[in-house]
């Protein structure tokens, strides 16, 4: 890219930096400077050209208390030009793991740019393509996204280590600090502010939504998308049952006469089905309803005898049971992050280490486009290069990690194996009765299934007005990162359009209430006309 901007207006500043960062528990730095490179481009959505400015860079958190520096945090940010900041929101973004930077949301999402993949396939190796992307989110909101300690380029700062920063509560508290901060270099404290994270990061997002109101931010919306706010549930047989009929469903395995043909209905009937039949089939095993069974061998295309063999339980195993049965007679396994997809499950491939999901069939079809575009989108047209090698996961971090969790009650909600976010987001939307609250989840994730987020919800400890007129669930034909299926990602980008309009319409009825009684009456109508009201 050239020295000028390619819009014609302001030249471009590349960044070298020379700062080694270190990604083990015991590492730190002591560099505080909070450099970036800044690029100038150009996006078309609908018709109408977007002119924006990417950042990518370092900003530095400070302690609450002492004001002393406690973490260097990469990141990288688009935001339109000749925008109002009062008027335009901001929404930071970050994916999970814990251990995961953002890259995975930045360049699969809804950034600019993303990457071109071979969806549910797995995708060639180079040379692969970076496109524009129509279904960006750039028309609704600026994009900021955040890499935590010891992922990216983010560091803990001496005498700091990345292990003090890695914990439930300890990594909340850090990235509210980051965005503190950038709301204050960048003049965004009177924008509306968004939250949008990925799998993990749904529950560092309940956490973080809470810390961030005890601090004064209050946010217009969050999204969560690949829910797993309740670890207690993990491998709940009733709420992962939809998901695997939904695997079964797309391998042609469903034995029901007649097969259905509708995704969506097909998923109502199973989750129907889930709660009730099966639920008390659970209960009372090793007595069986013959009929149930078959039932549930027909939805899932495991015979009645295996069936039994698992007491019922398809998820035995850690999902194992089932993700290495459906497809056993062609030497394939289901991928858990996305059912659609298939690896070779024969030889030596049944043995290798699936660390950080690295080796399940979803993730191996994508590693390879994202490593190799990630950089060349951050040298070449971010224009930042860095001495440091990219963490874009880290094994150690999810190794260290402190799963303990202190609840807005003062009540120790965590656990490796018990960790629940969910009342810190009925606690959020209790004291913030304007906070709107979208839920994404793919029909085909066994990683957070969509019905046990649901169930969730349903018993989430809040009020269901709030969960009736502030929160939305949404599931697409995907996998848990929705966004790598064009048709789904479209269809998302529609709903989260949607969201962002009914949101700023919610603060304009707000608005309209402190006006004489007629417009205020106007401004509440127009608003219920507008908003979704569609309960979870």
């Amino acid at each position: 890219m050239n020295a000028t901007a390619r819009n014609g207006a302001l030249p471009d500043e590349p960044l070298v930096d020379t700062t080694p960062y270190g990604y083990g528990p015991d590492d730190s730095i002591s560099d505080v400077t909070e450099n970036a490179a800044i690029t100038h481009h150009t996006l078309k959505l609908n018709g109408k050209s977007i002119a924006y400015t990417a950042r990518a860079g370092h900003l530095v958190t400070t302690d609450s208390y002492s004001s002393r520096p406690g973490a260097k945090l990469f990141y990288v940010a688009f935001t339109a030009d000749d925008a109002t900041p009062s008027s335009r929101p901001v929404t930071f973004f970050y994916n999970g793991g814990p251990g995961s930077s953002s890259v995975f949301l930045l360049l699969g999402s809804f950034g600019p740019r993303r990457i071109k993949t071979s969806m549910p396939n797995f995708t060639p190796p180079a040379p692969y393509e970076l496109e524009n992307n129509t279904d960006s989110l750039l028309d609704q909101t600026d994009l900021v996204f955040i890499d935590p300690v010891g992922t990216g380029y983010s560091t803990a700062v001496e005498p700091h280590t990345n292990k003090d920063f890695w914990g439930v509560d300890e990594d909340a508290g850090c990235i509210k600090q980051f965005i503190k901060r950038y709301l204050t270099v960048f003049n965004r404290w009177n924008s509306p502010k968004y939250l949008f994270g990925e799998s993990y990061g749904t529950p560092r997002t309940c956490v973080l939504t809470w810390l961030l109101h005890e601090d004064g931010v209050d946010l217009n919306g969050i999204v969560l998308q690949s829910s797993i706010l309740d670890y207690s549930q993990t491998g709940n047989p009733i709420g992962i049952l939809p998901t695997y009929a939904a695997d079964a469903w797309f391998h042609k395995k469903v034995s029901l006469n007649p097969v259905p043909t509708d995704l969506p209905q097909f998923m109502d009937e199973v989750s129907a089905f889930a709660s009730g039949p099966y639920a008390n089939a659970l209960n009372t095993f090793p007595d069986v309803d013959e009929a149930g069974l078959q039932h549930l061998s027909d939805i899932l295309g495991i015979p009645p005898m295996v069936l039994k063999y698992w007491q019922l339980d398809p998820a035995l195993g850690n999902g194992s049971a089932f993700l290495t049965s459906l497809l056993l007679d062609n030497g394939l396994a289901v991928g858990a992050y996305d059912g659609r997809v298939t690896g070779i499950d024969t030889g030596i491939a049944e043995f290798v280490s699936p660390d950080s999901g690295g080796n399940d069939p979803t993730m191996a079809a994508v590693s390879g486009v994202y490593t190799a575009m990630w950089n060349v989108y951050l040298n070449e047209e971010l224009q930042y290069t860095s001495v440091s090698p990219f963490m874009d996961l880290n094994d150690l971090a999810f190794e260290n990690w402190d799963f303990g969790h202190i609840d807005p009650t003062g009540a120790q909600r965590g656990g490796i194996g018990t960790l629940y976010t969910a009342g810190d987001l009925a606690a959020a939307m209790s004291v913030n009765p304007y906070l709107r609250v979208f839920s994404a989840n793919g029909y085909y994730d066994a990683v957070t299934p969509f019905f046990q987020t649901f169930i969730t919800f349903q018993t989430m400890p809040v009020g269901s007005e709030q969960i009736d007129q502030n929160l939305s669930v949404h599931n697409y034909p995907s996998g848990h990162m929705i966004y790598l299926d064009n048709a789904s990602r479209t269809a998302m980008k529609a709903d989260l359009s949607s969201f962002y309009g009914e949101a700023q319409a919610h603060v304009a009825a707000i608005r309209a209430a402190v006006q004489p009684e007629q417009t205020a009456v106007e401004g509440i109508v127009q608003y219920r006309r507008r908003v979704n009201r569609t309960p979870y």
